[in-house]
């Protein structure tokens, strides 16, 4: 009896403990879905004519890239919060060559993503950012990260034929705001495939901190060309405008804490979790949109989207079943390896065993 107590027991400790996990794994999607969405809407808020009205795109990215910084340089030189990468260390021939081109398409995605909320209704650039798988698997089959399948290519054209029926039934279609908006998912995926080749390739492991103390201040460099020429003189015709600091203080906060977030959830869980909650968090502000914005959201926009909602899935579905069978063959290969050691230390105590005998 007192066996079969504590085999229950047991089970019972187990199940408490996978039921903490889930607990804590569902949290950190909550908090990262809470403050996504709240980037989102606050950028909009901010940007819209028909709201705060501060229409300057490039400044509100610079003002969240050197909030960034700070923080950033804070948490690592100050607090020592997080180390920096030592095997192999960032030396500046390394940091020209690989951050250098990342923070400048993160630069651009940043800025042209911003701007297409001056344009664009918040629904309709969750439905064309549906798009990123599409244009991350194409350039990736371009640089050779990706290999080209006929089957991963329908996915990808049906997610466009998805996009392509959102776009027309679109009440509020901007030409402006969509080029924008692609340019935006275009920078980011090429960003996203030369983290892979530039720093992943190269054993360089960057957490979201340690990404803002590189990338952050690089992209606020970058920024300030645009800006001097598309911005400063529309600030300087405004002359008086004096900025909220309590709106532009937590509006950076929110981002700041978003990239956080990040590590919390691909440390705590991965990044296919994100990639399903993303999912998750568009149709929560496409709902929001609808409903507290008063965004007009038609069927059709709605009957497309729903197509390129499949096509992700699939595509989220296809990249769980390769996550499976990488982790499968790496434990095949370890317990091979293991048999191997084993078979090796019985013949090499065989041999000794017949030395003796002789």
């Amino acid at each position: 009896m007192a066996k079969e107590g504590a085999a229950a027991g047991g089970d019972g400790g187990m199940s408490e403990s996978v039921i903490r996990k889930v607990l804590v794994s569902y949290m950190y999607v909550a908090v990262w879905i809470f403050l996504s969405f709240s980037v989102i809407v606050y950028n909009k808020y901010i940007l819209d004519p028909k709201m705060y009205n501060w229409p300057f795109p490039i400044s509100l990215t610079m003002v969240h890239m050197a909030f960034c910084s700070s923080l950033a340089v804070a948490l690592v030189r100050v607090l020592r919060v997080v180390d920096l990468p030592s095997s192999p260390a960032m030396t500046p021939q390394l940091y020209v060559a690989s951050v250098l081109p990342i923070g400048a398409l993160y630069s651009l995605s940043l800025w042209f993503s911003n701007s297409a909320y001056i344009y664009l209704s918040v629904s309709f650039i969750q439905m064309l950012k549906a798009l990123m798988p599409v244009a991350v698997y194409s350039i990736g089959v371009l640089f050779k990260k990706e290999t080209f399948k006929s089957s991963a290519m329908l996915n990808m054209l049906s997610i466009s034929f998805g996009v392509a029926i959102a776009a027309y039934g679109e009440a509020r279609f901007d030409l402006r705001g969509v080029a924008l908006q692609l340019a935006a998912v275009a920078f980011e995926a090429t960003r996203l495939v030369l983290i892979q080749i530039l720093l992943t390739s190269k054993g360089i492991s960057l957490n979201p901190i340690t990404s803002l103390y590189y990338v952050a201040p690089c992209c606020l460099a970058f920024l300030v060309v645009p800006w001097v020429f598309v911005e400063l003189p529309r600030l300087r015709a405004v002359g008086t405008f004096q900025p909220d600091l309590f709106v532009f203080g937590t509006n950076s906060l929110c981002a700041f804490a978003l990239n956080l977030a990040v590590f919390l959830l691909v440390g705590k869980t991965s990044a296919l979790t994100m990639n399903v909650a993303g999912v998750v968090k568009d149709w929560l502000l496409i709902a929001f949109s609808w409903s507290v914005i008063r965004d007009t959201v038609t069927p059709i926009n709605l009957f497309g989207y729903g197509i390129a909602f499949l096509g992700v899935g699939y595509y989220n579905h296809v990249k769980l079943q390769a996550l499976k069978a990488k982790e499968a063959q790496k434990k095949a290969a370890q317990a091979d390896e293991e048999a191997g050691s084993l078979l090796q230390e019985r013949d090499s105590h065989a041999d000794r065993k017949t030395d003796n005998q002789a």
